[in-house]
């Protein structure tokens, strides 16, 4: 019988903290076939002693055939599973969208009774504009830094900055709700005007290579469909609204 691959992990287990490192360390090494050798460093002293001993700065560390692999990041690299996204990625606009349109179907069919639904469609925008404020609301200074960038109002207006997320989050709740449309429809016929405009701008017509704020301050969501598509599904729940009157 084949014998199963083994490696060493050191990891910190104490009473008031384990690593969540180290467990996840634990994890990857045991679904990669590895039997582990699970070392647990139960005291600070002990843990500052393995430091010193193996002459690194962090733990958990990994050994595989004797040779010190390192911490769980070095670890995923190792297995050709980068342990964090590198460079560029759609991934957060990806995930918000896809579930603020399960959640504008579910929340429709409560209270149509149907799967497909106009109010579906409009509690799509309307949940995404307030799931999108969110995001940026977590960290205004740090998003309002990085909107100054490309927005051409923010640019002229510092504290344009600082409203839009507010006004946005605005918007998506009063549409949500159906009320006060004389307030929700310029709202967001207004910025998702002035973004529009700066997005087409910085990314089509200047050409530069931008980080997109629409998802927050931290985001590697590069500027260009994404935020122009933001923009441009304000300006079309607007202009739907005030034309819905007389459609319907």
């Amino acid at each position: 019988m084949k014998q199963p691959r083994t490696a060493t992990l050191y990891r910190m287990v104490m009473p008031g903290h384990v690593c969540p490192y180290g467990i996840k360390s634990k994890w990857l090494l045991e679904r990669e076939g590895y039997a582990v050798e699970d070392h647990h460093l139960t005291t600070r002293g002990e843990t500052d002693a393995f430091k010193a001993e193996h002459g690194v700065e962090t733990t958990p560390q990994a050994f595989i055939g004797g040779e010190r692999i390192g911490g769980y990041t070095d670890l995923a690299a190792h297995f050709g599973k980068p342990a964090k996204t590198q460079g560029t990625t759609y991934r957060p606009v990806i995930a918000l969208f896809a579930l603020m349109a399960l959640m504008a179907v579910g929340a429709a069919l409560v209270a149509t009774g149907e799967w497909i639904s106009i109010l579906a469609a409009e509690w799509f925008v309307s949940f995404s504009m307030c799931g999108l404020a969110y995001l940026k609301l977590r960290d205004v200074e740090t998003f309002s830094t990085m909107f100054l960038n490309y927005d051409l109002l923010a640019k002229r207006w510092v504290p344009y900055g600082y409203i839009y997320p507010y006004a946005e989050g605005l918007a998506g709740v009063l549409m949500t709700a159906h009320i006060l449309d004389f307030l929700s429809i310029p709202v967001a016929l207004t910025i998702g005007t002035i973004g529009a405009v700066s997005v087409f701008k910085a990314v089509y017509i200047d050409r530069r290579e931008l980080k997109c704020a629409c998802v927050g301050g931290d985001s590697n969501v590069p500027l260009g469909f994404v935020s122009l598509t933001e923009n441009l599904f304000m300006i079309g729940m607007a202009v739907w609204m005030l034309a819905k009157p007389a459609m319907l």
